[in-house]
């Protein structure tokens, strides 16, 4: 298994036994921002992109249960409310009060139900490529599902590399971290789907009170760029930033700019 250099490791303990592995980088003594994976993925998604955040900020993340070196009992009971607890129990255990929270795709699902349920924990709100779920989220259609369904492994990868980047992104020996954690086991990466699936936050978005930017791709076809709006209308303080062309991993895609956003936002309420 592939190891981020550079980052400080500690294991946290949930009350119902699973041992969530940490990751920290950053000053200790900078202002703390949570990041929040996608789906069936590890810490590595931010390979890369946390780097921009550690000259200022103490950067924290941690694998969700079934992925990277967590080690939990895999559960029908998983859910995006038992993330965001796991969250608020990572940050508590590192004594931080409060943190800036980053979440993207499945991430930012937690991240809006730990800023629902754990209020006092976030400072500033970033959600990027996501969605409210429920009643108010615009689904992938059909031929994405199908793409992304194949049986065919390299055919799978490609039509997830082709929903992730545009065509501008792709060079020989050029690799994306982006593509779901290959030590997950198959009941795990089903059970991660069904979690970020299962996600419906809309009779609660109302409920949270931290000043939010939302970012999202034009051309995302995994969470149409309409759900961004759905979001900006549903939660009261925040404000909708669209960069053109990029598509569901547009964040890493476009990390120089995307992340400059994202320190702004963020400097904008220190």
């Amino acid at each position: 298994m592939s190891r981020t250099v550079g980052l400080r490791r500690s294991t946290v303990e949930t009350s119902d036994g699973a041992l969530l592995a940490v990751q920290e980088g950053g000053p200790d003594t900078g202002p703390a921002l949570l990041l929040l994976a996608g789906q069936a993925n590890s810490h590595r998604w931010w390979t890369g992109i946390r780097d921009r955040f550690g000259q200022r900020f103490r950067t924290i993340s941690f694998d969700y249960r079934g992925a990277g070196d967590t080690r939990a009992e895999e559960s029908s009971t998983w859910s995006t409310t038992l993330f965001a607890d796991d969250a608020a129990r990572v940050l508590a255990t590192l004594g931080v009060d409060s943190a800036h929270v980053y979440g993207t795709s499945m991430g930012g699902r937690v991240a809006q139900m730990l800023a629902i349920d754990h209020p006092l924990t976030v400072d500033q709100l970033v959600l990027a490529c996501t969605t409210t779920g429920g009643a108010l989220a615009v689904e992938r259609d059909n031929d994405v599902r199908r793409a992304l369904a194949q049986q065919d492994s390299h055919a799978r990868v490609n039509a997830l590399l082709y929903l992730m980047y545009t065509p501008a992104w792709f060079a020989p020996g050029r690799r994306s971290h982006l593509l779901g954690d290959p030590d997950m086991s198959a009941r795990a990466q089903l059970l991660h789907l069904r979690t970020s699936g299962g996600h419906d936050a809309v009779d609660r978005l109302c409920e949270i009170r931290s000043p939010t930017l939302i970012l999202h791709g034009s051309d995302d076809l995994m969470a149409p760029v309409v759900n961004a709006h759905r979001l900006g209308d549903a939660i009261r303080d925040s404000h909708v930033e669209i960069t053109t062309g990029g598509r569901h991993g547009f964040f890493d895609e476009f990390a120089d700019s995307v992340s400059a956003q994202v320190i702004d936002f963020l400097d904008d309420g220190l």
